[in-house]
């Protein structure tokens, strides 16, 4: 497969890496081309905006996460039927797991699929001083190619051409545009009600506004032109060359602005392994539908939307039943906190929810846990056995506090050492760990056929 692909990295965090992808993707997306985004790294909320733009469900690729040849498959098979590809960093180009390797960087994902690098630097309050910052990434990895630079939050055109004739000068890469220090531009704060802002389209204006001043600051042309195109193969590690298999059994997916963090390969996983996805929407009040012989709770925002949840007595008792039935469920992070006894804001309203899960979830202003996580699974996991390893992301305000004894899903073990996490009970694997299942595709097949031993009458009730 062949198509035209960029990275579009920072020299850091909040440099304006999203505000430039995200233009770059309406750009061209107005100027009649076909789109695919892409973010790397484990972030949800980042793809929700490209998804957005492009009309194209975006992707994660993430290189610690996933193995090379699955990110690469991955990006092939998001890629079809796409005429530009727009893979959107994360942190500094070279920022990954950890400060000696390229590990989990966007310089990792720019090696494995073989994409140019553009760079954006934050030129505020500085001219000839950019080209020593494009200099020094350009020789820190001679692996990586820097193809172009955008120069952000410049004071006016001219300042902008004193930078161009710089940069262009000394690092002998081209300048692909500029975005000034307009407040207009940044990126809506990322709030917790950005997806219902994204799907009722009151984002659509900034949009706009975005694509039209790419398309006034760029030379789209030239950044076309040296964007990457070579053909790239596509290993055959997650999907293999089966067809997806006829529908052995249902799924139920719990899917709107509360619940809605999923890998889409989690989701293709599972129906190549022969499950039929039926979407559902606890905070309308939608019970777990009928004849479904699985539940999936991904996560979310549960906690913004504690209120109208906990209100929802049929749904709640809906969710514990079919748990309770021995129905094969997993809940992440916000789905785990869903099934607890309840949550209590930082405002400090606490709020019932379904209560199978003995302990109570609270609100925090500050985070309480970010980093990767490798897990194994607890005896008598059925998703992830003790010998098995999977991969996954902690991204959470919140804390657990338990009010009985339980078992643990996990053994995680990240940055800070190794602890048991989450809870287990009979065909419930709950915790705060996000899976890819990239890590261990092994986990989709389990639990197709965890549910057709429940659809059996083979699962007792807990």
């Amino acid at each position: 497969m062949s198509i035209n692909r960029i990275v579009v990295a920072g020299t850091g965090s909040g440099v304006g890496k999203t505000t430039v992808a995200i233009g770059l993707m309406a750009a061209y997306k107005a100027l009649g081309y076909s789109v695919q985004g892409f973010k790397c790294g484990p972030d949800y909320i980042d793809p929700t905006y490209q998804t957005a733009v492009t009309g194209r469900k975006s992707r994660n690729l993430d290189s610690w996460m996933c193995s090379d040849l699955a990110v690469k498959e991955i990006f092939v098979r998001g890629c079809q039927g796409a005429d530009v590809a727009i893979i959107e960093g994360v942190m500094g180009l070279f920022d990954g797991k950890d400060p000696f390797s390229d590990t989990g960087s966007a310089a990792e994902i720019a090696m494995i699929t073989n994409s140019p690098v553009l760079l954006v630097v934050d030129c505020a309050g500085m001219a000839r001083s950019a080209a020593a910052i494009v200099k020094g990434f350009q020789v820190l990895s001679p692996t990586v190619h820097l193809c172009g630079v955008v120069a952000n939050r410049v004071g006016s055109e001219g300042h902008y051409e004193l930078i161009q004739k710089a940069v262009e000068t000394e690092c002998g890469i081209p300048v692909i545009g500029y975005l000034t220090k307009d407040e207009r531009l940044c990126m809506p704060e990322r709030h917790l009600g950005l997806v219902p802002s994204i799907e009722r389209g009151e984002l659509k204006p900034f949009f706009d506004l975005l694509s039209d001043t790419i398309q006034n600051n760029f030379d789209l042309n030239r950044l076309y032109q040296i964007m990457g195109s070579e053909t790239i193969e596509s290993p055959t590690v997650l999907f293999g060359t089966q067809k997806r298999q006829e529908s052995k059994v249902r799924m139920a997916v719990a899917m709107d602005e509360a619940f809605h963090f999923y890998y889409p390969e989690n989701l293709e996983l599972l129906e190549l392994s022969g499950a039929e996805l039926v979407f559902f929407s606890p905070l309308n009040g939608e019970q777990v539908p009928s004849d479904v012989h699985g539940l999936y709770i991904g996560g979310g925002f549960p906690e913004e939307f504690a209120a109208a949840l906990s209100v929802q007595k049929d749904l709640l008792l809906s969710v514990r039943e079919a748990i309770q039935s021995g129905m094969p469920t997993l809940a992440e992070c916000g789905g785990f906190m869903f099934l607890s006894e309840s949550i209590k804001t930082v405002s400090g309203e606490e709020y019932p929810m379904v209560g199978l899960i003995p302990g109570k979830v609270k609100m925090h202003t500050k985070l309480a846990a970010l980093g990767y996580r490798e897990v194994k699974g607890m005896d008598k996991n059925f998703l992830i056995r003790p010998d098995d390893r999977a991969r996954g992301h902690e991204f959470h305000y919140s804390t657990f506090e338990p009010t009985g004894e339980s078992t643990s899903a996990y053994t995680s073990s990240g940055r800070r050492g190794t602890k048991q996490e989450g809870f287990l009970l009979n065909n419930l694997v709950a915790g705060y760990t996000h899976i890819h299942f990239g890590s261990a595709p092994e986990i989709a097949q389990r639990w197709v056929e965890q549910c057709m031993e429940f659809k059996n009458g083979a699962i007792q009730r807990i």
